[in-house]
């Protein structure tokens, strides 16, 4: 079946992932479906019926292994066209994959493999194969171990290279082998697709298991409409559910996904001239710092221009959401006082009309030229956006919807629309989702309540969630399970309320909060996102736990620390070493988190210690830059104990 949406491509409506992809084989057979970087600006594409059709060669190979139905095969792997070729194959082969990057540490891989019982294992590259097979005795399960990248070295028994596992597929078919289509025809909505492992930031990971339904819903649901003629360039984690997710839109309408990566994001943002991608908070974050710290070295006159650009951008496009319902609104408004208020935003409106749209013309359009000059938007999710970042991108044309979900949830709950875009929210509940909001202590419903004139909107509290996106639970985890879900609503974990605008704003996290001796519990979200509006901050994570107060743990923007007078032409083990360092950075802290900023006393700064070394991701970070605070804790307690001026034993 096919399902319309406001007059993009029609999106598939399957009943489970196997069939979205022969669908869309059949639909949109020659077009590109995923383009690999081969060099600046070459792309390699694959076509949708190039897709499938290894796919069902990988499928067959597989079941001619001996691959069960219902069956886990672990996929660790970055993104590339291979994992997409390799997961259809074990999904239309009735099995279940379980993903990771190549960034997995020993200890993951011995606790993934082992826990899934996987029994194929598909590695990105021969030293990953290596750690693999170092660790085999711990997941003896595993029987068949297949390579990815093309290699040319010896592989050992029971290894095949991924073009040998295709052809062997291919030999099988032509010789009339269909096996995998009766396979995929036995899947039913509820079978497992994929069993994600959280990403540690609070612990052991949790296998998630998602159904072909979750999926599908999160396909069927999600508010983006786009067309063949999209461009969508990659740079999350495939195996996140997250980008995953996004990446089986795009193969329900028929887009090209472009991969990229870090390093050349840049050089892609210009060569692809994107319309859409899934992203996380860090890669704004970076991008608004890059372009302020270009404006601080920019030349007087240029550096003026910009700042009359944003000034007018700022109150031009704050009226503008005013005067279409989108600010956001945590209390209710009288209707004379948003007349009133109306009224001034319409005068701002027609004085600053003139000089914002020469300026735009002028400034603004070469700023949108970073993202390549075609963009339509990004949905921002994986953590929390700064708000002066999100307000800095809408407001100079460079639209970022924000949305909220977690690995449990397929993943989307809530997020930004077109039609509902209020920023400092994650827009309203997704279609099909059931949001509400209850007391931390007494697990009170605040919010739907139906005794309330207002319904509970503006109460603070946990959010929890009821939808076809919702997992059925963590693999082999019974315990666990039941401490997240009862009577279908998923407990989050996260605190947020609903505004008057009915969209979801997120607050910060309920295991993340910080308990002072004092009693006073602080959220640390907030406090990180304003310290990293410094340009002499990269990475902040407040400490405090247990405390009398809290401090703060930072690493350095570096190349932003060379161009002030006191570190300039320093390398980063000089600036680390600056005698200035610490109290330059504690100035930082104090001009940011302070009392006129809206913060408690009990949320300031008492001191500040810097980290010897950048957050790296798999060891402090997760995939998607979310920080691993236990992680972190266990590696640091002297310096914690030091920002905080607690005992260190």
């Amino acid at each position: 079946m096919i399902r319309s949406q406001r007059g993009a491509t029609p999106r598939i409506d399957a009943p489970n992932l196997a069939a979205l992809f022969r669908i869309a084989a059949e639909r949109f057979g020659p077009l590109p479906a995923f383009a690999t970087r081969l060099g600046r600006e070459r792309y390699h594409p694959t076509a949708y019926a190039s897709l499938y059709t290894r796919g069902l060669a990988v499928a067959t190979a597989l079941i001619d292994a001996e691959f069960a139905p219902g069956a886990h095969a672990a996929l660790l792997a970055d993104n590339r066209v291979e994992w997409m070729i390799a997961d259809v194959g074990i999904l239309v082969a009735g099995g279940a994959d379980v993903p990771r990057g190549t960034d997995v540490t020993d200890g993951d891989i011995r606790h993934i493999l082992a826990h899934s019982g996987a029994t194929f294992v598909f590695v990105e590259t021969p030293a990953l194969l290596a750690r693999v097979l170092a660790l085999r005795a711990a997941f003896p399960l595993a029987r068949r171990f297949v390579v990815l990248a093309p290699e040319s070295a010896t592989l050992p028994d029971g290894v095949e290279s991924f073009a040998a596992l295709i052809a062997r597929g291919e030999a099988l078919r032509a010789a009339g082998d269909r096996r995998a289509e009766a396979r995929a025809a036995g899947i039913r909505p509820a079978d497992t697709a994929t069993l994600i492992y959280t990403s540690g930031t609070t612990g052991v990971p949790k296998g998630v298991r998602l159904t072909h339904a979750n999926l599908v819903s999160q396909v069927r649901n999600l508010p983006i409409p786009l067309e063949t003629t999209d461009r969508v360039l990659s740079i999350l984690p495939v195996w996140h559910s997250y980008e995953r997710t996004f990446e089986l839109l795009c193969l329900s309408q028929g887009v090209c996904t472009y991969y990229t990566n870090v390093r050349t994001i840049a050089e892609d943002l210009r060569a692809v001239c994107p319309t859409y991608m899934a992203s996380a908070p860090r890669v704004w974050e970076n991008l608004h710092q890059r372009i302020l710290n270009g404006v601080r070295t920019a030349h007087p006159v240029r550096r003026g221009l910009f700042h009359a650009a944003w000034f007018c951008a700022r109150h031009f496009q704050a009226s503008v959401f005013f005067l279409r319902g989108r600010t956001l609104a945590t209390a209710r408004r009288s209707p004379f006082l948003s007349a009133f208020l109306g009224v001034g935003h319409a005068a701002r409106l027609v004085l600053i009309a003139a000089p914002y749209v020469m300026l735009n013309a002028v400034v603004l359009e070469k700023l949108r030229l970073v993202v390549g000059g075609c963009f339509r938007g990004t949905i921002s999710g994986g953590g929390a956006l700064p708000r002066d970042v999100d307000e800095f991108f809408n407001y100079i044309g460079i639209p970022v919807l924000e949305g909220y979900g977690l690995t449990e949830t397929s993943p989307v709950l809530a997020v930004r629309t077109w039609e509902n875009f209020v920023i400092g929210t994650v827009g309203p509940a997704f279609p099909e989702t059931e949001i509400r909001i209850t007391d931390l202590a007494t697990g009170a419903v605040l919010y739907p309540d139906p005794t309330d004139p207002d319904l509970g909107r503006g109460r603070r509290g946990e959010i929890e969630a009821r939808g076809p996106q919702v997992m059925d639970g963590y693999y082999r985890e019974p315990e666990q399970t039941a401490l997240v879900l009862r009577h279908g609503w998923f407990r989050t974990g996260d605190i947020g309320r609903m505004t008057f605008n009915d969209c979801l704003q997120f607050l910060g996290r309920c295991k993340e909060t910080i308990v002072l001796l004092s009693g006073e519990n602080v959220e640390p979200g907030p406090i990180e996102a304003r310290l990293q509006e410094s340009p002499s901050i990269q990475t902040a994570m407040v400490v405090g736990q247990d405390a009398h107060r809290i401090g703060a743990l930072l690493v350095p923007a570096y190349d932003y620390l060379r161009t002030q007078p006191d570190f300039a032409g320093l390398d980063d083990a000089a600036i680390l070493g600056h005698p200035g360092l610490a109290h330059h950075l504690g100035a930082e802290a104090k001009r940011l988190v302070n009392r006129e900023a809206g913060f408690n006393a009990f949320e300031l700064i008492s001191g500040v210690r810097v980290l010897p070394k950048a957050l790296e991701i798999g060891d402090e970070l997760t995939s998607t830059f979310k920080l691993r605070r236990h992680v972190i804790t266990a590696k640091y307690p002297g310096l914690i104990a030091a920002a905080t001026g607690s005992r260190h034993d």
